[in-house]
């Protein structure tokens, strides 16, 4: 028998809507992770008979889907930002915010559209797509050099993302690094780099990281540009 994790969380009687269902859906992730999502468990955090949700929700793959669309809601923008390299360096700070926030909901971030065709995924889920498009057209980038960068882009940032996420702290009160992290547990012969980096591995910064690895790939995003642009007033 499935166990009945959600109380306390109930919503209770009250109106509902698709956003309520998706913000409850959230929640209950959030907290227990996307393996404890269930139509069922859904209906009971929202005091509701299961039954009620579908109303709003064809199927759990439609919750998810939405779940994702509304975290990405939360991401904010800087049109402000007139610099094509500025506004992605923001951007790539705030979606890690956001992932940072709702680190449950990573991996559908990540391995979601995997299933889904581009066109069929929630308008929520492609904004972030289309506004970076934008920002690389406008900036000089043909359309389909801006595809290109967009995915170069992402598929750096949820890499970081997933690795921060993986930077645990084994046992917070050990003082020696090693023991901190665990690494104590693999062999010196086999592992002598990972083991020596244990100092390094347990200062890790995620934003000071991903700062970083962005100011290598604008660097390189830059270069590209230009000499792409001469190329084109060349021929």
């Amino acid at each position: 028998m499935e166990r009945d994790d959600t109380a306390g969380h109930r919503a209770g009687p009250g109106p509902l809507n698709r956003r309520t269902v998706l913000r409850a859906a959230l929640d209950l992730v959030d907290e227990h992770g996307l393996e404890a999502l269930s139509m069922r468990r859904l209906g009971q955090v929202l005091g509701r008979d299961p039954m009620a949700v579908y109303r709003y929700t064809a199927n759990r793959k439609e919750v998810l889907a939405g779940v994702a669309e509304l975290v990405l809601e939360e991401l904010e923008t800087f049109p402000d930002d007139v610099h094509w390299q500025g506004q992605l360096r923001r951007m790539a700070h705030e979606l890690r915010r956001v992932c940072l926030r709702h680190p449950n909901v990573v991996p559908l971030l990540v391995t979601g559209p995997l299933s889904t065709p581009l066109g069929l995924r929630p308008a929520g889920t492609l904004r972030p797509l289309e506004q970076i498009l934008g920002i690389l057209i406008r900036a000089g980038f043909s359309p389909r050099g801006a595809l290109h960068v967009y995915r170069a882009f992402y598929g750096f940032l949820y890499g970081h993302i997933l690795n921060e996420l993986q930077e645990l702290i084994a046992d917070p009160h050990e003082n020696e690094a090693l023991l901190r992290l665990g690494l104590q547990r693999l062999s010196l012969r086999d592992f002598p780099h990972l083991r020596s980096l244990a100092p390094e591995l347990l200062e890790y910064d995620g934003a000071q990281e991903l700062d970083e690895g962005i100011s290598i790939l604008l660097a390189g995003l830059g270069q590209h540009l230009k000499d792409t642009t001469a190329a084109a007033e060349g021929a």
